[in-house]
């Protein structure tokens, strides 16, 4: 049984602070003259009390528009397209925001899907032309505007308040827990990719979609707030598929719960809002608008990912006479879909009963970052701004410094690897061994796996959980927080601890 979540473990509702409470954060501030002290903790004030300038929340957005600004110095080389000498690669600074406003025929005024096929989900592909169809009419006939540059640097800010939306969504759901947020202002992998690709589009809309639910109650306003959910989570899906597993973590926990009808409703809601975006290009223009399907499923094993490493290694260490079992699956992409999708699914059921039997009821950001996690391990593409995904979900589910710190610094060997390779594709010259990337790459998968590994051991282990500490329950839950379990888990664990026999004493022996 849980019980509705109170304002902290001492009931006062001050803040967390990481310095006291959280073991690495703890032994680093042994530099700067150890934690903070009993007497300043002594006069924080209530969470939403504060009467200083500098409070945590102003800090942690103001940490996170220097590291959008910092993104966008980073990504400076590359603005006015003028690619030369390979500076895209040796700078660090590729977007795809750039490369396909010429791709995808933006810059010729072409509408996406209507005149050109698009390789994104819809709504992206929306939100690239409602950007660049007016970059491209205020530079027709205008030879001194540079399109590309303003499209980039118009995505760019559009983006970054996205970001910015998005931690004030973290700020919103760990009001006693501010600083937790700063692990995503931060965040190198922020720095590094805020801005390659429209990702931020989708991951604004999933915590938006988050914070729906989380503020969601009984009620009628609780029941818009539930449809709101599932409109803005829907959406997200639009924008790239991801936000839509999020449905899967809210169905069974509202099962756990006995809410299932909440839980329909916000997935009626997302298909439904799926759908409606997607008619007005689905529907007339049925073939540009299948090519996002066509190169999902026609595309082999992509840089990087699990199916990348396993062929390497059977070319590595396989018999050279022989095709290796992910040589084999390189070439046979139907199977390698299906069995990629098994696993997936597989793993999605391991999480669904992982929340059915758990102890106690989990968390929805724990799910939410295993289901996500989940879907990149096994997929057979897994892009350098991917990372971005589990960003929030990280900050939301684990917010501990020293096992983040550790994956985001594997995530920057990748990135920079990652180039490198990009680099030797270019030129054809390798910039150094294939192994270097591989490694690299199973470095990063090896930090995705162990925070698994870490919010298991945590669900199982709920004393272990830092969120806990400060909420009874599930800050994210919602309508869930601090309701108790469905009667039929309580009879189901009844009949087993009745079915179970007792252990026969043994006499002891000498």
């Amino acid at each position: 049984m849980s019980t509705k979540s109170t304002p902290g473990i001492d009931g006062s509702g001050a803040p967390d602070h990481p310095s006291r409470s959280d073991g690495f954060v703890r032994g680093l501030s042994g530099l700067i003259g150890g934690p903070l002290g009993d007497h300043a903790v002594g006069r924080d004030r209530p969470v939403g009390a504060e009467n200083r300038l500098w409070t945590a929340v102003r800090i942690v957005l103001a940490l996170t528009c220097l590291t959008l600004a910092l993104h966008w110095v980073q990504k400076s080389p590359c603005q006015d397209g003028a690619w030369v000498n390979n500076e895209q690669y040796t700078r660090f600074c590729y977007t795809d925001v750039l490369a396909l406003y010429y791709a995808e025929r933006l810059n010729e005024g072409a509408v996406p899907y209507r005149d050109h096929p698009v390789e994104y989900p819809v709504l992206t592909g929306y939100f690239m032309g409602a950007l660049g169809l007016p970059v491209h009419s205020a530079g027709d006939g205008n030879p001194d505007m540079n399109q590309g540059q303003w499209f980039y640097n118009l995505n760019a800010l559009v983006l970054g308040a996205l970001a910015v939306v998005t931690v004030a969504v973290i700020l919103a759901l760990r009001r006693r827990r501010p600083w937790d947020a700063a692990l995503f202002a931060l965040a190198p992998a922020l720095l590094l990719t805020a801005t390659v690709n429209w990702d931020f589009l989708a991951i604004g809309l999933a915590a938006l979609g988050l914070l729906a639910w989380a503020r969601s109650g009984p009620g009628p306003k609780g029941t818009m707030l539930v449809a709101l959910s599932g409109v803005l989570l829907g959406l997200g899906g639009a924008a790239k598929m991801w936000p839509l597993f999020i449905l899967g973590p809210i169905l069974v926990l509202a099962l756990r719960a006995n809410r299932i009808r909440a839980a329909l409703l916000s997935i009626v809601t997302a298909a439904v809002t799926v759908v409606l975006v997607n008619l007005p290009a689905a529907i007339p223009y049925r073939d540009n608008w299948d090519r996002f399907f066509e190169l999902n499923t026609t595309r082999p094993i992509d840089w990087g990912t699990f199916w990348y490493i396993g062929r390497y290694l059977d070319g590595k260490f396989g018999d050279p006479a022989s095709i290796g079992p992910f040589q084999w699956l390189d070439a046979n992409i139907p199977t390698l879909n299906y069995l990629s999708y098994a696993l997936f699914g597989l793993a999605c059921l391991g999480v669904g009963a992982l929340a059915l039997l758990a102890p106690r009821r989990p968390r929805l950001a724990q799910l939410a970052f295993l289901v996500v996690a989940a879907f990149l391990i096994f997929s057979k593409v897994w892009s350098q701004q991917f990372v971005l995904w589990l960003l929030p979900l990280v900050v939301l589910a684990r917010p501990k410094w020293g096992a983040f710190l550790v994956w985001q610094a594997a995530e920057v060997c990748y990135f920079i690897a990652f180039y490198g390779q990009l680099l030797g594709a270019s030129t054809g010259t390798p910039v150094f061994p294939e192994g270097v990337f591989v490694l690299a790459a199973s470095l990063r998968l090896a930090a995705v796996v162990a925070l698994v590994v870490l919010v298991v051991r945590e669900i199982l282990n709920p004393e272990q959980d830092a969120v806990r500490r400060n909420y009874a329950d599930d800050p994210d839950g919602g309508l869930l927080d601090g309701t108790p379990d469905a009667p039929w888990l309580d009879r189901w664990r009844s009949r087993r601890s009745t079915i179970e026999p007792t252990p026969t004493p043994v006499a002891a022996t000498t």
